[in-house]
């Protein structure tokens, strides 16, 4: 999947990638692809307050992974290029994290993960949870 990605078409390669067995009409997919901005305002609110609800994030993540495949990283990187110091942690944790994204965007850019300054905070809450699971 190295087609170039960005805001023009992202609704496009998402229809394309959707996979859900249970999806009866296009409500259920776009509910799903509402995922996206959920998990950006629980990361908005993190930065305003400092609150986290890490499980809620954690959960939609894996509804989206689990009804995208690997283009929900795609989908992900886009949308949440903000947010990418918060959005790694939780890809590690759940071992969905890329090594690099291409084709972000209209700059048709590359994102390598490792370059990424992670969070600190969200590093230590995933781990202290992850460890008591």
């Amino acid at each position: 999947m190295n087609d170039k990605i960005d805001e023009s078409n992202v609704l496009l390669y998402a229809a394309r990638f959707y996979d859900n067995p249970n999806c009866y009409d296009t409500v259920e997919f776009y509910d799903d692809l509402k995922r996206v901005s959920y998990i950006k305002r629980l990361f908005n609110k993190y930065k305003e307050t400092g609150e986290l609800k890490d499980r809620l994030v954690l959960n939609h993540l894996l509804v989206l992974f689990n009804v995208f495949g690997e283009f929900s990283n795609k989908i992900l990187f886009l949308k949440l290029s903000n947010y990418l110091d918060i959005l790694v942690p939780f890809l590690i944790c759940i071992n969905r994290c890329p090594k690099e994204i291409k084709n972000i965007g209209i700059e048709n850019k590359t994102v390598h993960t490792s370059s990424i300054n992670m969070d600190n905070y969200v590093i230590e809450l995933l781990r202290k949870k992850h460890d008591r699971s």
